[in-house]
């Protein structure tokens, strides 16, 4: 791994070609950005943009798509962040999970910081677009997700080392999300997004939970205080699994309004398996398939939510 190491990160760095094919270099970026989570950023977007075309039909497709944009390079750009925080922090250096751009010295951290800064300049020209057409508050909005994104591990106190972190998630990746999704498309605010926010966001909460359960070990030794070491092992994972039965309460709850949102409980066979491994008493590596898993399950839950909300 050392020589190709090296070669990352002379190509991230500066530029130069380092004899790796091109192909591999953006596949190193590609599993960098952690692909596995980005399932957090689409979910409410798709989500919140059918609750909206159920009651004020048609979708307005320019905004959803820049809704999407906003959501998905906000996701990767913390990504990077977190990596570069982390990275030079040398709290990455014990993970059991995906591969780590500077603790892996596949990259540079400035390099890094760059891909981190970039992302979230797209996502603030599509949000200014965003704003432009519906009201120009969401500014203020976007730049909370800004820093939240930034300080969940940089700062000098970083939040995700306070065990803040599955709090910000179900706020950004679920309230604010969903709720801005809808609200883009409509221009006011209703109690049916927030409804549908709820599921979203505990279901990105629980994503978030397998990733720090299965580095809670390292995590502890790093001094990253995360909320699962803070907890330990045992009860981190009754929150994970609680997450789980709390998205499925929360659907139960947006019934209210969407009556065939319960579709989405058809995707609680996929809990199974990860909550079952969780639940087990499985540790470090052994848990890299709950993460997955999970992000599968929230793929599948929103897509059959947004499903049934429009039926």
């Amino acid at each position: 791994m050392n020589g190709a190491d090296a070669g990352g990160e002379a190509l991230a760095g500066s530029g130069r070609a380092t004899g790796r094919p091109a192909a591999a270099a953006l596949r190193t970026w590609a599993l960098g950005a952690r692909p596995r989570t980005l399932a957090a950023a689409a979910v409410p977007v798709v989500v919140g943009t059918a609750v909206a075309r159920s009651s004020h039909p048609p979708v307005l497709w320019g905004r959803a798509v820049a809704a999407l944009v906003v959501a998905v390079a906000i996701q990767v750009g913390t990504n990077y962040a977190n990596d570069y925080s982390d990275g030079v922090r040398g709290t990455d250096h014990e993970r059991a999970g995906p591969v780590r751009l500077v603790a892996s010295s596949l990259a540079s951290p400035q390099a890094v910081r760059a891909a981190a800064l970039a992302c979230f300049g797209v996502a603030a020209a599509a949000g200014l677009a965003l704003a432009a057409v519906t009201s120009w508050w969401l500014v203020a909005v976007g730049a909370a997700c800004f820093a939240a994104g930034w300080l969940y591990t940089g700062g000098p106190h970083p939040y995700g080392y306070l065990g803040l972190g599955e709090l910000f998630v179900f706020a950004f990746f679920g309230v604010v999300a969903t709720v801005g999704s809808a609200y883009v498309q409509t221009g006011r605010l209703s109690l049916a997004p927030l409804a549908a926010s709820v599921p979203v966001g505990l279901l990105a909460t629980a994503l978030l939970e397998a990733n720090n359960l299965r580095d809670v070990a390292g995590d502890a030794v790093a001094g990253k205080r995360t909320l699962a070491v803070r907890l330990g092992r045992r009860r981190a994972g009754a929150l994970y699994v609680g997450s789980l039965l709390g998205a499925a309460a929360g659907v139960g709850w947006l019934a209210s309004w969407r009556p065939f949102s319960l579709l989405a409980l058809a995707a609680l066979p996929l809990a199974v398996p990860p909550a079952r491994a969780v639940l087990g008493g499985a540790e470090g590596r052994d848990l890299l398939p709950v993460l997955g898993a999970t992000g599968r399950l929230q793929l599948a839950a929103g897509v059959l939510l947004a499903a049934g909300v429009l039926l």
